[in-house]
Formats: C-alpha cells, structure tokens, sequence
C-alpha cells in the first residue's frame, strides 16, 4: 500500500517493531569521505553504500575558498541532506494521517559568515538557517500546519541543528 511514493505498510511493520522493541530506533549511519589531490577533478569523494547499491558522491569547494567549484561544495550537500530530511518527515507524517500530497517542495538556506572558518573573528560561522516547505494539497490548511509542526519536531535534520550533540573527533596518523 503506497500513498505519496511512500510504502505505509513497511512504514507501520516498523512502528509495530519498535513498539515492541525500542532498541529496533536505533540506527547509525556512515560516511567516509577521502581528499582528492588531482588537479581538476572534486576535491572531496565518498562511495556511499544504501543497500543494495552505492553511490558516489563528490564535493568541491567554491573557487573563492581554494576550490574549482566543480561539484557542490559540503554546506550544499548539508543543506541538501536537511532539505530533503525535512521532506521526508513531512511526507511520513501526511502519509501516516492519510493526507494526500499533490506537489511538495522544501528549500533550506543558510546565511554565512566565513571571517571564523579565515581565522579572522570569532563571529558565529552560521547566523542562521531557513527552511521553506511549498505544498500542494487538498488537506486543510489546519492539516497542513500541523504537517508542518510534526516535520519541525520530528526531523532528525533540525534535531540536528537545534540541539546540542555530543561530537567527538578523533585523529588517526598513518
């Protein structure tokens, strides 16, 4: 059973597991990403497994931070990975509650200040970040604010963003 190009029926299988066994939530993901030194090819690379394929992924930075610019650079894919978080919670929820989504379209813009990442200032590097959500529906305009409200609480995207996260970094010498 798919509504919104999503299967509600694998969706609630595991609602239904991880009702009765919380640990089934816990999930971890991994990127590796290695730096490229050939001159005119992406800086960055990462194969990225999503079973049963992979994917390539390649970044850039922009020329006026030492890049080519010939692929996205890292805030983009970021921006990119919160945007489409952030649609996918949406389409979980509408999904979930049987609402019909006609045409969806999230954007997700963050305003910048690079003088830190230069060693310049200690001004904050992200002032601020805006996430837009475009839809088309025949859902009440009180369903769709709630959709709105749900994807705001429940995205792991903005949880990210909002809260602070335990970081550990680690450097390994070959």
């Amino acid at each position: 059973m798919a509504l919104n190009h999503l299967n509600l029926g694998e969706l609630k299988i595991f609602i239904e597991e991880v009702k009765s066994d919380h640990s089934k939530a816990k999930k971890s993901k991994k990127i590796e990403c290695s730096w490229n030194f050939d001159e005119g090819k992406p800086q960055i690379e990462s194969e990225v497994h999503h079973p049963p394929r992979g994917t390539i992924l390649r970044a850039d930075f922009a020329p006026f931070m030492g890049g080519e610019g010939l692929a996205p650079d890292p805030i983009q894919y970021c921006l990119f990975g919160l945007a489409a978080c952030f649609a996918g919670t949406f389409m979980s929820m509408a999904t979930m509650m049987g609402i019909k989504i006609h045409d969806l379209r999230v954007s997700a813009e963050n305003f910048t200040d690079l003088s830190k990442t230069l060693g310049l200032t200690d001004n904050p590097i992200v002032e601020r970040v805006k996430i837009i959500t475009t839809v088309k529906s025949d859902a009440k305009e009180e369903q769709l604010n709630e959709l709105e409200k749900l994807a705001h609480e429940r995205c792991p995207g903005v949880y990210c963003l909002v809260n602070p996260i335990k970081l550990e970094t680690e450097l390994i010498r070959k």
